[in-house]
């Protein structure tokens, strides 16, 4: 991932740089949705780092899981502020017949768009075995669209002079990105929020941990995301029966739901808080 972070690093400055020479919105747009790759690149690297290095303390029990949520959010924000900068100067543009060379944003969309393709490349072999790559990946194959994009733009400039191609291709590019900023933005604070996970049904989770065989009640179920890929349950089960014969089962019911991270507390019925019996899975 280091290798495909210098080649990313490398293509944005080229990018940003002619963008400002040449005032070209589309390559602005293409560069700034490339900055977004690096930041997921750098969530990818930090979240591969920290778990390795399995930091936890006293302090920080739960490690640095949610620095990469706190990331996401910072690049959501980003990419807001850069969209809608963007739609903002181009409409700002409307009018001013703007003269944008054709031929800088053909070689560096060109440019780009190598970048890209050896950068996904780089992170195909590791993307099915880490979220945090698989998201970086993700990334880089959407900025794809961006790169031919501005591409066109420049051929359309130079094929036929016509002079709004680049600000066109901006505001497609901008339109692409901000919905995908809206829905990165709204996973990380759903995380935030310590709300339940999108893909697991609560109500169906208690009536299948109620339907363990001699347990009476369940309460205190709470489940949520620590960080992409890492969701967390707790639950008390009141029961009859054995406790052992109880946890098993219910690691059972919480492991078909993906549910491994579980802290399960299994008690007597009616029996008072000061006196449980403690049980983890």
């Amino acid at each position: 991932m280091v290798g495909a972070s210098a080649i990313l690093a490398v293509f944005f400055v080229v990018e940003l740089t002619t963008a400002l020479a040449i005032g070209s919105l589309a390559l602005l747009a293409d560069a700034s949705h490339m900055l977004t790759d690096l930041v997921a690149m750098f969530m990818g690297l930090t979240a591969l780092l920290l778990a390795r290095r399995g930091s936890t303390s006293a302090a920080r029990t739960y490690g640095w899981h949610r620095a990469e949520v706190f990331t996401a959010v910072a690049n959501a924000v980003l990419l807001l502020g850069v969209a809608v900068f963007i739609l903002y100067e181009a409409v700002e543009r409307l009018g001013q017949n703007p003269e944008i060379p054709g031929w800088p944003m053909i070689v560096v969309a060109l440019a780009g768009l190598a970048a890209n393709v050896a950068v996904v490349l780089l992170l195909r072999s590791h993307a099915e075995g880490s979220l945090a790559v698989k998201g970086a990946y993700m990334e880089v194959l959407a900025d794809t669209v961006s790169s031919v994009g501005v591409l066109i733009a420049g051929v359309v400039t130079v094929t036929t002079g016509w002079p709004y191609a680049d600000t066109v291709v901006a505001v497609l590019v901008a339109l692409w990105v901000l919905p995908r900023a809206i829905a990165l933005a709204r996973a990380a604070l759903r995380i935030l929020s310590e709300s339940s996970p999108a893909h697991i049904d609560v109500a169906e989770l208690r009536s299948a941990l109620a339907a363990v065989d001699g347990v009476t009640e369940v309460h205190d179920l709470h489940v949520w995301t620590l960080a992409p890929g890492k969701d967390m349950v707790t639950a008390h089960l009141a029961s009859d029966g054995r406790s052992d014969r109880i946890l098993h089962d219910a690691r059972a019911v919480l492991a078909a739901r993906g549910l491994d991270h579980a802290t399960v507390q299994v008690e007597p019925p009616g029996a008072s808080e000061e006196c449980p019996v403690h049980s983890d899975v």
